[in-house]
């Protein structure tokens, strides 16, 4: 059997995290797409700009690297320009479970090698800023879309959150990949129902760091209980973290995936 046009191949990268996080998707995503024979990639952009939320210029050049299609979370308001000119993230959607009046697009649709794909980006409740159920809001968004191969990212803390979510929706959607906490996890499978499920699918920024920026800056302040400012870390090697997985363009369920894990630099 020809695998690669039986397949649709699709790369996920965990968060990136500012000016680091872009310049090792950069390194990293033309060597993967031609090892890999990637067909689409997805990433978490929300902490692109400085680390915190994205901007229509760094949109820009993540799209011009090979990313098709962005998802967020928490952060993604926190630039202004994003709301201002929210129009212009044509391929960007924020958390579908934030009021349905919040500026973005919930979801994005694509056809790719006659496949049509559902992204949907959904934010977790517990420890996370007030928004409504994910669980309800995904359910309404997936009636009517039967024809639909559904790709969610569930930006979420709690760990628990996360697997309650992959077990509701196993079987009905054909992948959840975790974001937010910047940390790969060793859980990746195929649940019983056929969905593919991380908990976190990690980060691309600073290996020597904590979760993207300064140490010193998250230490001051566990140490101390004051504010600190959080600055990303620029120096030393870079970690790109992202998740590979195949679709079977007849059954739309994940026939093979793996994780990725690379270190960039001295």
């Amino acid at each position: 059997m020809n695998t690669q046009n039986s397949t649709l191949n699709i790369l996920f990268i965990g968060d990136i995290v500012g000016r680091s996080g872009r310049k090792v998707v950069k390194a990293a995503i033309s060597e993967i797409k031609r090892e890999l024979d990637i067909d689409f990639v997805i990433a978490n952009a929300e902490n692109s700009a400085s680390g915190f939320g994205i901007t229509l210029n760094v949109y820009k050049e993540l799209a011009g690297s090979g990313i098709d299609a962005f998802t967020s979370g928490n952060h993604i308001y926190d630039k202004k320009e994003f709301i201002e000119e929210v129009s212009k993230f044509e391929n960007l959607v924020r958390p579908a479970n934030f009021p349905l009046s919040s500026p973005g697009k919930p979801y994005i649709e694509f056809e790719i090698k006659g496949i049509k794909l559902l992204i949907v980006n959904l934010i977790g409740r517990i420890f996370m800023p007030l928004s409504d159920c994910p669980f309800n809001r995904l359910d309404d968004i997936l009636q009517g879309k039967n024809d639909f191969v559904t790709i969610v990212d569930f930006h979420a803390e709690a760990t628990s959150e996360k697997n309650a979510f992959a077990y509701y929706f196993d079987g009905k959607v054909a992948a959840i990949l975790g974001t937010h906490t910047h940390v790969q996890t060793n859980d990746d499978r195929i649940l019983p129902g056929g969905t593919l499920y991380i908990t976190d699918v990690g980060m691309c920024g600073a290996l020597d760091s904590c979760i993207g920026v300064v140490k010193e800056n998250s230490i001051e302040r566990f140490l101390t209980a004051v504010p600190v400012k959080f600055d990303v870390e620029k120096k030393g090697k870079m970690l790109f973290n992202a998740m590979f997985f195949k679709l079977d363009k007849n059954t739309k369920r994940v026939v093979e995936f793996k994780k990725i894990y690379k270190i960039y630099g001295e």
